[in-house]
Order: structure tokens, then sequence, then C-alpha cells
């Protein structure tokens, strides 16, 4: 079975699993031959040029395990008779991590903190604090459950937001009237046509004066341009670790405005995140070879 890997790491995992004939693919190397042979694909976690022509050229494939659980370069683009898989679960622990990490970061002002001691001033003032705070987290799956569990020590009212209501948690109809109440909101929405450009103007002036917004999600979810506005009067704050356009070109407004603090898409990219995306492609690939049911399947629901 020839599959395609997108690094050594996960060839070595794979080793032991009887017919699979790997060959490395990490989007920046050259492209291995026979490419109308693969049958499973495991893209490397940086989008490899041009998606929709190598899917289109695998006429012998079946399987697409991501290692990340957006799957919007490939979703449109699949092949009739091949299944889609996500690693939904891969990077709850890394992503919920930097999700608590940044809102504090911006409520208890650390970046600023760090600017005054480049400069050693001693800039000695109250700041804001996550506990007694409303935490609205849009986007409540598998790595919003993950975040709630690590905001349990921390004081705060967890409201929650998914595309379909269910106990305890509030569908997206509900939203324009849950924004007003919260302190901190945090995306953790897929890309999809719905939730491209979802946080607009008319979203971002429902928030209350002094928020956090918190995007985890992917920099198109947000109109940058109306986010810009919302930080520039001071009104919002936000951590955002996606951006659009992505990576941040040098001297693009959003660098420079204030009240932001910004990282390069990393919140995933922890070693807990490296362990367990090799735990999630053995386990998948054994199912396939076994004929079993598959794992993170992507559907029309996503």
């Amino acid at each position: 079975m020839k599959t395609w890997v997108p690094s050594d790491a996960v060839a070595e995992v794979l080793s032991d699993l009887p017919g699979v004939e790997c060959a490395v693919y990490d989007g920046t190397s050259s492209m291995p031959k026979g490419i109308e042979e693969v049958e499973v694909w495991i893209p490397p976690l940086v989008t490899v040029p041009d998606v929709p022509g190598t899917l289109a050229r695998m006429s012998s494939l079946r399987l697409v395990q991501t290692v990340t659980a957006g799957v919007e370069p490939y979703r449109p683009h699949m092949p009739e008779g091949a299944v889609l898989c996500n690693a939904r679960g891969v990077h709850d622990a890394g992503t919920a991590e930097w999700a608590v990490g940044a809102m504090i970061a911006v409520l208890r002002e650390f970046p600023e903190f760090v600017d005054a001691q480049r400069r050693g001033e001693w800039t000695y003032h109250h700041t804001g604090v996550l506990a007694d705070s409303t935490v609205l987290i849009v986007g409540y799956g598998s790595i919003g459950a993950a975040l709630e569990r690590r905001l349990e020590g921390f004081e705060v009212e967890i409201v929650r937001v998914a595309r379909s209501a269910r106990e305890g948690v509030h569908g997206m109809a509900e939203l324009p009237r849950l924004l007003p109440q919260a302190d901190v909101v945090v995306l953790l929405v897929p890309a999809t046509p719905d939730t491209a450009g979802m946080v607009d103007a008319t979203f971002l002036a429902r928030m209350k004066d002094g928020a956090v917004l918190v995007n985890a999600a992917r920099g198109g979810v947000v109109d940058t341009d109306a986010l810009i506005l919302e930080l520039k009067n001071g009104r919002l704050r936000a951590a955002l670790d996606v951006t659009a356009p992505e990576p941040l070109p040098e001297g693009h407004p959003l660098w420079s405005a204030p009240g932001v603090l910004i990282t390069p898409h990393v919140a995933g990219s922890t070693p807990a995140s490296g362990r367990r995306m090799l735990r999630l492609i053995k386990a998948q690939l054994s199912r396939y070879l076994a004929g079993e049911q598959l794992i993170n399947i992507i559907t029309e629901s996503y």
C-alpha cells in the first residue's frame, strides 16, 4: 500500500505495519515518484503547494489523513471514492493551553510589562484579571472542552456555543445575545463558508468594552480591518495565533495595532501534539488495513 507521509518520524512509526510502503513528502522537497499509485496520503502540517492538482493526480487515493484539525485545503478537492479524516484530539492540549496563556497575558498586560522591562522601567499599575470573568467559547468541540477543563481553577463562568444547540451548549443563532456578556471571546470554529468573516464589524460591536478576542481558529474567521479599527480606538483587545493574511507580512498594520498579542500559528505546534499525532496515525492506518471503521471522518456537517 503506497503511502505518502510528511516526515521520517511518521514513516518510522508505520514501519511495522504489513504492506505499508512509505515515501516522505513534506511539500518542500521534490515530489516522490508514483503519485498515481498513492492509496493513503498524510499531508504535512504546512499545506503543500497545489493541493487541488496533487489530489487530482492521485487516481488510486482512498484515504487522506490530515495532521491538523482543519481540513479546508483538502475538503473541496477530494476525489470520488476517497475518505477525508482529520486529527481531532491531537492538538487539543496545545491549543487549549495556548488560549489560556494568551488570555491571561493580555488581561494581565504581560506584553506591556515585557516592553517596560526592556526599557528598564518599573511601571506599577493595576491590571485586568481572569477571575470572575465570563469566557465565551465559540465553536465548542473537543478543543473547547479541553479549554474548559483547563479553566476550571480560574473561577470563571463558561458559556458554550456550537453550530447546533445541545444540552449545555447554545446554538450560533444565540451568539448576538451572548456576546455583550463576555469578557473573553475564544474562537475555535472550523474554517467553512459559514464561518468565513463571521467576526465582522457587527460581531465586534456587540462585544463589551474592554473585552478580549482570542482567535485560535483560522485567520479568515475574523475581518482583519474591522478588528484593527476596534484595537486602534482602544475598545477591544485581542490575542491572535492566526491572521488573515497569513503569514502576516512585514509592515501590516496589525503588527503595530495597540492591545494585540500575535503568535505565528504555534498553538498546536508542541511535542505533545507530535506524540499524539503519531499515535493517531498508527491507530488509523491499523484500522484501515483491518477494514475497520475509521475515526475522525469528515462529513457534510464537519
